[in-house]
């Protein structure tokens, strides 16, 4: 957990990246995504060398070897200025120089140092190809590298907290927040879906990929022994977690916070989900999490065309639908975000995916989202849908939870309503009936629990229920929760007509009775 201490640092740092020109919030962590993989290579080697020191033996991975690097000539007698080692690019090394010295050593040859790297494909290196160093001044760069060095990075969770702290920043921003998915929400899905060890995850708009994040560390804390299998940490690391995006400043950023999160071999990499074939990973994933972008309509011409076989449309939510039914394995799960719309349009396409999703396959459960929680920068209103691929049907009753408190403020603001300790689906401390009311997460994983259970039993008019998948079908597969839900009507009080008459009679002496008492005041 991130001190206070450690917390103020950064945003000391934040504000000079500001101060010093660079206003872009992912710009800013682009930066200080460089200078972590950096320090992360350099301890890399420094425990191989531990380990090869240990047992006498050659290292096994060189990346820092010795020899220069580059050598720097005077332009007018071509003599040799300067040499800049491989060691000299050694986070351990550039970090002791003076400010100035840290400057010249770090544009001028780390991060050709980087891209060189992208080109012999070394591991996290290919979305390194693109970097640039932006960072406008010695003293800035001096700031940032001390503080990242008294951070003890060699914690996996200290780590992971820095860099989810600084991507909160970029929520903060707003203007870069649709990349955000707000952390309780993405943890709310991972604790109903419940990760395995054999699972293969995907998110195919993975973004900072705080999805894939989030469920490493699930696993972490519910299935440890995992780790002292060979076979299922080998799968952890290299074959478990796999995101798509086609923006590199995203791969840069989700790439490293998954390394920093402690997951080694993650398959990051570029693809534009809806317009490029996904015949290599066609029935591959035994888990989907995912909010992709809603970004309205796409050419047929640049639409993936084993997706239009599924679903004939323009509608980029729709398509987004059939390409997690095209990646997902059979008996595989899925547990996305998407727009209202998805539930209730009426076009032949709306219609036709939900259909797809009762008929033939097993549609679990729609959670209602309140429609600020995307908020400052989106005020859309949005469901998670859970469904589970099967090919041959299996719906029977579909689960919906109406969420009304995610325990924030749902304006533009996002205050904290209840305590850290009673914040998110699974908090450290029990909430009070009041507290529930400011944040229902909680109550949706205890109900998610009994959702084959007694939530069959709950009335329409409670906050979760569950239909039939006869009546969804009879209502044209609308998956709204208010076509279902009932609402609780107060019964009005009638008097009998012989009591209010007497009623009626009685103010009727009173108002005279009042008058001839003003006559008689009166002269």
């Amino acid at each position: 957990m991130l001190t206070g201490e450690i917390r103020s640092k950064v945003d000391q740092v934040w504000n000079a990246f500001w101060a010093g020109g660079i206003a872009n919030p992912l710009e800013v962590i682009e930066q200080i995504t460089y200078l972590l993989f950096m320090r992360g290579l350099d301890d890399i080697q420094t425990r191989g060398e531990n380990k090869a020191n240990m047992l006498g033996r050659p290292i096994e991975r060189m990346i820092f070897p010795e020899g220069v690097y580059r050598t720097i000539r005077d332009e007018d007698t071509g003599e040799i200025t300067d040499e800049i080692t491989y060691t000299m690019l050694r986070w351990s090394r550039f970090k002791n120089n003076d400010s100035a010295r840290m400057f010249f050593i770090v544009s001028e040859s780390v991060f050709p140092f980087l891209r060189d790297m992208a080109e012999k494909g070394t591991a996290h290196a290919e979305h390194m190809k693109g970097a640039r160093f932006t960072i406008p001044t010695p003293g800035l760069l001096s700031k940032v590298v001390d503080m990242l060095a008294e951070i003890p990075l060699e914690d996996r969770d200290t780590k992971g907290d820095l860099y989810e702290y600084m991507l909160g920043k970029i929520a903060a921003a707003g203007q870069n927040g649709q990349f955000r998915t707000p952390r309780h929400i993405i943890k709310l899905m991972v604790e109903l879906t419940k990760p395995t060890p054999q699972d293969v995850i995907c998110d195919p708009a993975s973004g900072t990929c705080g999805f894939l994040v989030a469920a490493g560390e699930y696993l972490r804390e519910h299935h440890k022994g995992l780790f002292r299998d060979t076979t299922l940490n080998k799968h952890f690391h290299d074959g478990m977690f796999h995101g798509y995006d086609f923006d590199q400043t995203m791969l840069r950023i989700g790439s490293m916070n998954m390394q920093l999160h402690g997951v080694e071999g993650a398959d990051i990499r570029y693809r534009d989900s809806l317009s490029s074939s996904h015949t290599d990973d066609e029935d591959k994933y035994s888990l989907i999490l995912a909010n992709p972008p809603f970004a309205g309509t796409l050419d047929y011409e640049t639409t993936a065309s084993d997706l239009l076989a599924i679903v004939k449309t323009k509608k980029t939510e729709l398509l987004f639908m059939a390409l997690f039914l095209k990646l997902m394995k059979p008996g595989g799960r899925a547990a996305v975000i998407v727009p209202d719309g998805v539930l209730f349009g009426s076009s032949t396409a709306h219609k036709a995916i939900r259909k797809m999703l009762v008929e033939k396959h097993k549609l679990d459960a729609i959670v209602k989202l309140p429609s600020g929680v995307f908020k400052p920068y989106a005020g859309v209103s949005t469901a998670i849908v859970f469904f589970t691929k099967t090919n041959s049907g299996g719906t029977d009753h579909v689960w919906f939870y109406d969420v009304q408190a995610d325990g924030m403020s749902l304006d533009d603001k996002r205050q904290m309503l209840v305590t850290e300790e009673k914040f998110g689906p699974v908090p450290k401390e029990a909430l009070s009936d009041d507290e529930h009311a400011k944040n229902n997460l909680p109550d949706v994983v205890a109900r998610w629990a009994e959702r084959n259970g007694t939530e069959r039993d709950n009335p329409r008019t409670a906050q979760s229920f569950t239909v039939s998948a006869k009546e969804i079908a009879a209502a044209d597969y609308d998956l709204s929760i208010n076509r279902y839900k009932e609402v609780v009507h107060e019964a009005a009080e009638h008097q009998p007509p012989k009591e209010i008459i007497a009623e009626l009679l009685k103010l009727e002496d009173e108002i005279a009775k009042g008058l001839k008492e003003l006559e008689a005041m009166l002269p």
